[in-house]
């Protein structure tokens, strides 16, 4: 089974007092605004929170539903389980999808025995759109700002986890190559979004 991405364990909560650590895997591991009663073309929309329910990216073919990740002891954020590669998480402490300020949303790209649920998440482009449902019934769509890979040694924590006072999203998993004798993946893949 392919390792926890370490980079996705550096969380900035800079709300919320800083970073967890980075695991130690082994090292350890368009929608349309018109269909919302508002928009964040006004500077400031955002929704109240709540938390997410399904995950839906139309290009990528994602349907899926989230389930609540949180810190250990040594503040690392536990992954989703592997053991169902149709499963994305948000970080519970942190904003939710559609809230201000930036929500933490991750996924595996692949297990040890096939695709997950992010697999294809690098087709995205600035553009494309994807949606959160909502345990309040309301749909938050966003709009793909920018994807990008980092290496895991050079994440740019303070770019990828900032604040924000905007509703944005990133949707993060492994990239790059897989080391075999990390148990892990050389990169992590981000993508950058906003509420529409």
């Amino acid at each position: 089974m392919s390792a926890w991405c370490a980079g996705i364990l550096l969380l900035v909560l800079g709300v919320f007092g800083g970073p967890p650590k980075p695991a130690d895997d082994s090292r350890s591991p368009h929608d349309s605004a018109a269909l919302m009663p508002w928009s964040s073309s006004v500077p400031g929309k955002h929704l109240p929170s709540s938390a997410p329910t399904r995950l839906v990216i139309p290009k990528i073919a994602v349907d899926a539903p989230f389930t609540a990740l949180s810190v250990d002891a040594k503040g690392h954020l536990n992954p989703p389980p592997a053991d169902n590669v149709n499963m994305v998480g948000w970080y519970a402490d942190g904003v939710t999808p559609g809230e201000a300020g930036t929500s933490i949303v991750a996924g595996h790209v692949d297990t040890s025995t096939s695709p997950a649920v992010f697999a294809r998440l690098s087709s995205l482009r600035k553009g494309d759109t994807f949606r959160v449902e909502r345990a309040d019934g309301l749909t938050a769509s966003f709009v793909v700002d920018d994807a990008e890979a980092f290496e895991k040694d050079h994440f740019p924590n303070d770019r990828v986890y900032a604040d924000t006072p905007q509703a944005q999203v990133r949707l993060i998993t492994c990239a790059g190559v897989y080391d075999h004798g990390a148990k892990d993946y050389t990169e992590n893949l981000v993508v950058f979004a906003h509420l529409v």
